[in-house]
C-alpha cells in the first residue's frame, strides 16, 4: 500500500495502535535516516498489522472506529508515525511521545542532506526547504511560489514522491489471535527493537479489559512525583500484584477479576501513602534521593494486609522501619528482585512476620551491626548516605549557624537541607587529596543552605571553633571529633577515622533504639500539598562536581528527557555493588532504543573501565555530554 494511502487510513481510524504498544520513542537521527533512505530509494521494510474486530478497549487513541475491523500496527509504528508527522504536519490521534522528534525537518537542495531546523545554520546557508511544506504543497506548487528553486525541481519531486512509495504489509488474522498470542508475535518480530517486559504485558492485558488502566496508574505515579518520590509503572504494578495475590509474580494477576484490580488500586495507593508517611515522618527520609530499597514497600504492604489493613501498634511499625533500613544498607533488593521478594513474602505467609524477615536477613548477612569501615564508602551513591541523612533528621542535629534542630520541617528557599563537606573540596584538592578522599561519606554532614553558603570554602580549623563557642552541642550533634588537632587539613585521615567510629556507634544506638521502641516518635510533619519543589538553578560552568551532575540532570529534564538516575548503582548478578555512577540512564535516553549512558565526573580509571565493560557510553565532561545529546536527540 502506498504511504499516502496508509496515512489516509490512519485518519479514517482504519489503522491504529494496540494499547500494549509503547509510545513513540524514535530520535531525530533515526527520522533523518528514514527520510534519507526513502529519498534515495532504499527499502525500509514492511509493516505488520493485526486485523481484528474493532475493540476500543485494546486500541490507543480517541478517534478510532466504533465497529467493523481495524488494522492494529504491530511492527512499523515508529516509521509510520514519523512519516505521518512529516507529511501531515501533525501527530496522529494515537500519538504518545515527543513530537519534536519529527517536526521541523528540512532538506538542502544543494547538498541533499536532511537536517532539523537550526536558525543560525539555515539563515547563513542557502538551499534549505521545509520537507513538510514540500509534502503538502507538492513540488510543482512550491516551485511556482518560489521560482528560485526551479533548477532543483527534480530533487523536490523526489521528496514529494515519497508519499507514493509502496510499503509491503503483512497481516495477522484469525479469531484465534488473542492478545497474548499477538504480544508474543510482536516480541518475535520486534527483536531489533524494545521487547515488552513482564510489566508491559501485564499492563496490556489490563488495558484490554480496562482501557483507563494506564491513565489511572499514571495518575497515582504523578501524585507521588509531585511529593518528591519517583516510581516506575512496573513498581506500582508489583505493589498491586502483592496486595492482590501475596506473590511478586505478574503472572498471578491473570487469575484476578478486573473489578478486583480496580478496587485494589486505591486501596494499595492508600497503603503506599501510609508507608511513605511512616518512612518520611519517623525516619526523615522525605524525598527520592534518600528513599532507597523501594521494593521493600510491596513487602510492607503484605505485612499491613496480614494485619487486617492497618497497623496501630507503634512498636510494630518501629520493627518494620528497622527492617526497612537494613534492606537498603545491605542492598537486599539490588539483585534478582522477584526471587528475593518471593523469599520475603514466603516468610510472611509462613507466619514469621517482621521478626522472621529480620532473622532471614541476619542469617544471610551474618551480622547486622554497623562498623566504622562501612563509612569508608564515598559519594552520595553509597548505601550509607541515606543512613547519614536519616541520623541527622532523627537525632535532631543542630544547624551550625542558626542553632535550629534539623528534624523540624524547614521553610524557605535557603532553609532546605544541603549536603556539606566538613573539609571543603577546594581545601582538600589544594592539598592533593583524591576524589575518594574528598567525597568520603565521613566528610559529609547536612546543614541548611544558608549555613552551607556562609561556611563556603573556609578551613575547619577556622570555622569549627566559632561554632563550638556559639552552640556548644552543635558539633557533637553531627558526630564531629572534639579534638581540635583533628580539624587541621594535614590530619584529615585521622579526623575521618575518628568520625567513622562516632558515626558507627551512633548508628547502632539509633537502630537498637528503634528496634525496641514502642513510641510513635514523629520527626516532623509536613503538609505536602503546601510544599513547592525547589529546582536549583542550572549551572554549566561550575567546578563543583555535585553541581555539574545536578545541572546535567535538570538540563535533561528541561529538554523533555528522563532526568536520569543520580548515583546509579552498578551491581553484579548477586547484587554486589561494583561501582556507583554520578548520573546514568541504564536503559538509554530513549528506553531500549539507545545505548546505556552515563556521566562520570572526576572518576578514577577503574570506574571508567567498569562502565565500559558494562556497555555504557560515558562522558567525563558535561559540555561533551550535552553536545552528544543535542546532536543525537535534539535540535542544536
Amino acid at each position: 500500500m502506498k504511504i499516502n494511502a496508509i496515512l489516509d487510513q490512519i485518519e479514517l481510524g482504519n489503522y491504529a495502535l494496540p494499547e500494549f504498544q509503547r509510545g513513540y520513542v524514535w530520535n531525530r537521527d533515526q527520522v533523518k535516516k528514514l527520510m534519507n533512505s526513502l529519498y534515495r530509494g532504499y527499502p525500509i521494510g514492511s509493516l505488520l498489522t493485526w486485523v481484528t474486530v474493532t475493540n476500543p478497549d485494546i486500541m490507543r487513541g480517541e478517534e478510532v472506529k466504533k465497529q467493523g475491523t481495524v488494522n492494529l500496527i504491530l511492527d512499523g509504528q515508529q516509521r509510520i508515525t514519523s512519516l505521518y508527522g512529516i507529511i501531515k504536519g501533525h501527530e496522529p490521534a494515537f500519538f504518545e511521545g515527543d513530537s519534536k522528534a519529527f517536526t521541523g525537518l528540512y532538506f538542502n537542495v544543494e547538498t541533499e542532506v536532511f537536517e532539523f531546523y537550526m536558525q543560525t545554520k539555515m539563515q547563513s546557508e542557502t538551499g534549505w526547504v521545509s520537507v513538510t511544506e514540500i509534502m503538502q504543497k507538492g513540488a510543482g506548487n512550491f516551485v511556482e511560489q518560489n521560482p528560485e528553486y526551479l533548477s532543483y525541481l527534480t530533487k523536490l519531486n523526489q521528496i514529494s514522491n515519497i508519499k507514493e512509495i509502496d510499503i509491503p504489509i503483512q497481516e495477522v488474522t484469525g479469531s484465534d489471535k488473542t492478545v497474548d498470542i499477538v504480544v508474543e508475535i510482536f516480541n518475535n518480530v520486534n527483536s531489533g527493537g524494545t521487547k515488552l517486559s513482564k510489566g508491559d504485558l501485564t499492563l496490556a492485558k489490563l488495558c484490554a479489559e480496562w482501557p483507563e488502566a494506564r491513565q489511572k496508574l499514571r495518575g497515582v505515579l504523578e501524585k507521588y512525583s509531585c511529593h518528591g518520590f519517583e516510581f516506575r509503572m512496573e513498581w506500582l504494578l508489583r505493589c498491586i500484584t502483592v496486595y492482590l495475590t501475596s506473590q511478586p509474580y505478574f503472572s498471578f494477576l491473570s487469575t484476578i477479576n478486573i473489578d478486583k484490580f480496580k478496587k485494589a488500586l486505591p486501596e494499595t495507593d492508600k497503603m503506599i501513602e501510609t508507608i511513605l508517611n511512616q518512612i518520611g515522618s519517623r525516619l526523615g527520609l522525605d524525598h527520592d534521593r534518600v528513599l532507597q530499597s523501594k521494593f521493600a514497600i510491596p513487602v510492607i504492604i503484605e505485612i499491613i494486609k496480614l494485619e487486617g489493613g492497618k497497623i496501630l501498634d507503634a512498636g510494630h511499625w518501629s520493627k518494620i522501619l528497622y527492617w526497612y533500613i537494613h534492606t537498603f544498607l545491605w542492598g537486599r533488593y539490588s539483585g534478582s528482585t522477584e526471587s528475593i521478594l518471593a523469599q520475603d513474602l514466603n516468610v510472611l505467609e509462613a507466619g514469621g512476620g517482621v521478626d522472621g524477615l529480620i532473622e532471614l536477613m541476619s542469617r544471610s548477612r551474618g551480622d547486622l551491626r554497623i562498623k566504622p569501615e562501612h563509612f569508608i564508602s564515598w559519594s552520595r551513591g553509597s548505601r550509607f548516605y541515606p543512613l547519614l541523612y536519616m541520623m541527622t533528621r532523627m537525632t535532631g542535629s543542630i544547624d551550625w549557624m542558626s542553632g535550629i534542630k534539623l528534624k523540624e520541617a524547614l521553610l524557605g528557599k535557603l532553609a532546605s537541607l544541603e549536603l556539606h563537606h566538613i573539609f571543603p573540596k577546594k581545601v582538600l584538592y589544594s592539598h592533593d587529596y583524591s576524589k575518594a578522599d574528598v567525597n568520603a561519606l565521613a566528610n559529609y554532614t547536612f546543614l541548611t543552605k544558608e549555613t552551607n553558603i556562609s561556611i563556603s570554602d573556609r578551613k575547619p580549623e577556622d570555622y569549627l571553633p566559632q561554632i563550638a563557642a556559639n552552640y556548644p552541642n552543635a558539633l557533637s550533634s553531627h558526630w564531629i571529633p572534639k579534638e581540635s588537632e583533628l580539624w587541621l587539613v594535614e590530619n584529615y585521615h585521622e579526623f575521618m577515622k575518628a568520625r567513622r567510629e562516632l558515626l558507627a556507634s551512633a548508628a547502632n544506638e539509633l537502630l537498637d533504639g528503634l528496634y525496641s521502641s514502642s513510641e510513635a516518635t514523629v520527626i516532623f510533619q509536613v503538609q505536602r500539598g503546601d510544599v513547592q519543589q525547589q529546582t536549583p538553578d542550572i549551572v554549566f560552568d561550575s567546578k563543583d562536581e555535585d553541581e555539574i551532575v545536578l545541572s546535567a540532570s535538570y538540563w535533561m529534564e528541561e529538554k523533555g528527557f528522563d532526568s536520569g538516575e543520580l548515583d546509579y548503582e552498578l551491581v553484579d548478578e548477586e547484587g554486589n555493588l561494583l561501582a556507583t555512577f554520578d548520573l546514568a540512564w541504564p536503559d538509554g535516553v530513549q528506553t531500549g532504543l539507545s545505548e546505556p549512558l552515563a556521566l562520570l565526573i572526576n572518576e578514577p580509571p577503574e570506574i571508567l573501565r567498569k562502565a565500559n565493560a558494562a556497555g555504557f557510553k560515558f562522558f567525563t565532561d558535561i559540555k561533551e555530554f550535552m553536545e552528544f545529546v543535542e546532536s543525537t536527540y535534539l535540535v542544536a
